[in-house]
């Protein structure tokens, strides 16, 4: 049964492989936009209960994809990779904005976990590089389930603040940083915890690039200091900026 499935959610050598902006790459990106378009379209005119529930729907979808990963994960690649613990914003703001709905306290951070998420998801969905070290098959497992997870979350994040937003005003923004911070104590845990070495082996793990610059650029020594500063300064810059549209954008309409 094991070789079975193996083959079915093992990486596809040969052929075909995933590249960035590749017909296929497009393709999903693609798929993702017409799915976002028809939701908007479509509920349009729904009540926010109904569109509640929708937003609701892709909350779940999203969690239920990430926990069903870990299970697959074995038979697909031979073991769990570590990597794809909630310590990335990707993941850890699909587990916070799945407990919003289930944990009265964090309702209220509901929008500012979705925002970061969205950031976070719609960036790796745009450049997925984590798939494309693997050069796999474009319809391989690792694929599929990494680039629809990101696409799903984005989704998300995006309906909440198209449908909930209006909640929230810039004299809350302090929550958006709260929760960027958090994030960023997180991920330093994270890659204290599990980054080292273990026998014959050496783990390094960068988690919400706490630890190195995506690209590497800044000096190795330095980048430890840097990097969680500068994140938490970015992305709080970003979701100004986001706000900042939606903000003009429901002004226009009235």
């Amino acid at each position: 049964m094991y070789s079975f499935l193996h083959e079915i959610f093992s990486d596809k050598k040969g052929g075909l492989i995933f590249e960035c902006f590749s017909p296929w790459h497009i393709a999903y990106i693609f798929l993702i936009f017409s799915v976002t378009a028809f939701i908007l379209y479509y509920y349009r005119k729904k009540n926010d209960d109904e569109k509640c529930r929708i937003t609701k729907l892709f909350a779940d979808i999203s969690f239920g994809m990430m926990i069903a990963d870990f299970f697959i994960m074995p038979l697909a690649y031979g073991e769990i990779d570590i990597e794809k613990l909630p310590f990335h914003a990707c993941t850890a703001m699909c587990v916070m904005s799945f407990l919003s709905y289930r944990v009265k306290f964090l309702a209220k951070y509901r929008v500012n976990f979705s925002l970061l998420g969205f950031i976070s998801n719609f960036v790796y969905l745009i450049y997925p590089a984590g798939v494309m070290w693997h050069q796999t098959h474009p319809i391989s497992y690792r694929v599929i389930q990494t680039l629809i997870f990101h696409g799903l979350m984005s989704i998300f994040g995006l309906l909440v603040m198209v449908y909930e937003v209006e909640k929230n005003n810039f004299k809350k923004c302090y929550r958006d940083l709260t929760v960027i911070v958090c994030m960023t104590l997180w991920a330093l845990l994270g890659n204290y915890v599990y980054n080292g070495n273990y026998g014959d082996k050496t783990h390094f793990f960068n988690w919400f690039f706490v630890v190195r610059d995506p690209f590497y650029m800044i000096p190795e020594n330095i980048a430890p200091f840097l990097m969680p500063a500068l994140n938490i300064t970015i992305f709080f810059a970003v979701e100004m900026v986001i706000y900042l549209v939606i903000w003009k954008a429901k002004r226009t309409e009235k």
